[in-house]
């Protein structure tokens, strides 16, 4: 499962691109975003400062 860990479940625009990406194993949220040469990436958090964890998300949590 190596190659597939991290997959993107969502995409929004394409010059200034929102992506999230979840980790497979541990099913956690991340948010990256890419304007021209640079890019940023971020866990996704919830209003108490824990990282969200897809609800679609069947492995298990660690």
């Amino acid at each position: 499962m190596a190659n597939d860990r991290f997959e993107e479940v969502y995409t929004q625009g394409k010059l200034k691109a929102i992506k999230v990406i979840r980790d497979n194993e541990t099913g956690v949220l991340y948010m990256l975003h890419q304007e021209g040469y640079g890019a940023g990436l971020t866990v996704m958090v919830d209003q108490e400062g824990k990282p969200l964890v897809d609800d679609n998300f069947k492995g298990d949590v660690l």
